[in-house]
């Protein structure tokens, strides 16, 4: 059985709440990444910040990413899922909450890496991935 480990993208960083949007976008250039899991003080996954966030949620409204903290641009409860899931439990939680990335956690709740929809196509079927991209995009 296929499991988030063998499909994920292993080596994802946290950035911290308390860190400015600035930086998240440097270290999404520098990583080649565009989404970063954000981590509280106790390095526990609090949200994700993307890419569009950065553009719609502050430089959009005119905020100074140099002086905004990540943390107020993540919303709602993150997604995570569990290094040892199956692919199957992967695609329904991401389909269910209609997300486009989802962090990968191991038993000792450390973050071990980030699953894309890149990663979903190079390691599902066409079947499979066509069936994600239906249920995520729909409307």
């Amino acid at each position: 059985m296929t499991k988030a480990a063998d499909i994920m993208h292993p080596g994802a960083q946290w950035i911290p709440e308390n860190e400015t949007v600035l930086r998240a976008a440097q270290l999404m250039r520098e990583l080649g990444v565009g989404a970063l899991p954000v981590s509280d003080a106790n390095e526990r996954l609090c949200g994700i910040v993307t890419d569009r966030d950065i553009v719609v949620d502050c430089i959009a409204e005119s905020a100074d990413p140099s002086g905004t903290p990540v943390g107020a641009l993540t919303k709602g409860t993150p997604r995570w899922i569990p290094a040892d899931a199956d692919v199957r439990d992967v695609l329904r939680e991401m389909e269910e909450h209609k997300i486009r990335r989802l962090p990968v956690i191991d038993q000792n709740k450390r973050l071990v890496g980030m699953i894309s929809e890149a990663d979903l196509a190079h390691h599902l079927s066409d079947d499979l991935l066509g069936e994600f991209v239906e249920k995520v995009y729909a409307q």
